[in-house]
């Protein structure tokens, strides 16, 4: 056994697919936190834009690099992401979803799309850790989302990091408006600030009522996709978590790329329970303070999931 090290869970911005070509500020800021994080044994990483009825995890063992989206430039679609899988650290994530009591189905032949790709080609640009794409289920909203994370964070402590990648906000209409020229929108500023306040302050239960609570929500989100990953990360920190904000700001008049770190209060170093070649392991459970550079290369029902929300919630709010 090759010991581990404890990781956050973090929540990163993958604005539009131009943020690779122009990563700016934002891109700058993801790319240091991930320099300070001991090398995880593995990513799992929740893109906003891979949505099933069903928590699913990719198991290829070397997914393909999707280009989900149309008329940008050339250059973004000669981008490639050399992304390493592993099927027994897929087969963790699997077993640590069922063991929380939610389903859980494999995808072996799934790849990477934008919303994964891109922050990772940016905080990983040699590719070297192995990673694990794991959907979001829209349907379920914040608190399915939420305890998706819950069921990941004992995998946090095992040196799995849970990356949850979207956008703190997302209005596809504004942000074909915004291209047009125009002010940024009153809740591009309201509504990042709110958040911030309640998941500094730890409300939990807040934050996953955001829809009715916070100003401007719906306009920041007229569905719910792009702030799934983050309640996927703020569960995935464990119980009462230290919540950082790492970046704030706004690409594109409308998408806020703000990033946020939640580490588990206590943690207790645990061992790697498989491996996907012992050498390659052990190379990873090292500290990546000195890297450097920033790019280069089935239906779940609410039977099911809304009770145990509900418990889950009215038991923060007490």
């Amino acid at each position: 056994m090759t010991p581990s090290q404890p990781q956050p869970a973090i929540f990163v911005p993958h604005g539009a697919p131009s943020f690779a070509l122009r990563p700016g500020a934002a891109g700058a800021a993801i790319a240091a936190l991930a320099r300070t994080l001991p090398l995880p044994r593995a990513i799992v990483i929740v893109s906003a834009h891979w949505d099933t009825t069903v928590p699913t995890v990719g198991r290829a063992d070397r997914p393909q690099t999707i280009h989900d989206f149309h008329g940008f430039p050339a250059a973004l679609y000669e981008m490639h992401y050399p992304a390493t899988g592993c099927r027994e650290a897929a087969d963790e994530v699997v077993a640590a979803i069922r063991a929380a009591g939610l389903e859980a189905e494999r995808a072996p032949a799934r790849g990477l799309d934008h919303g994964a790709w891109i922050p990772l080609r940016l905080m990983f640009p040699e590719a070297e850790v192995p990673v694990i794409p794991l959907s979001i289920q829209s349907h379920g909203g914040p608190q399915q989302a939420w305890l998706l994370g819950r069921a990941l964070a004992p995998l946090a402590e095992q040196g799995f990091l849970v990356v949850g990648s979207g956008n703190v906000t997302h209005n596809l209409r504004d942000y074909q408006q915004a291209a047009r020229g125009g002010a940024i929108p009153a809740y591009v500023r309201q509504f990042p600030s709110w958040l911030a306040d309640r998941l500094l302050a730890g409300d939990t239960a807040a934050v996953l009522d955001y829809r009715r609570r916070a100003p401007g929500a719906v306009a920041a989100h007229p569905s719910d996709e792009h702030l799934l990953p983050l309640f996927v990360a703020l569960g995935a920190g464990g119980d009462s978590p230290r919540v950082e904000r790492i970046h704030a700001g706004v690409d594109d008049c409308v998408l806020a790329m703000d990033a946020y770190s939640f580490a588990p209060v206590s943690s207790l170093p645990g061992t790697l329970q498989t491996a996907c070649g012992e050498d390659a392991i052990g190379a990873r459970a090292i500290t990546r303070g000195t890297r450097s550079g920033t790019g280069s290369a089935s239906d779940v029902s609410d039977a099911a999931v809304v009770p145990a929300a509900d418990a889950a919630i009215a038991a923060i709010d007490r």
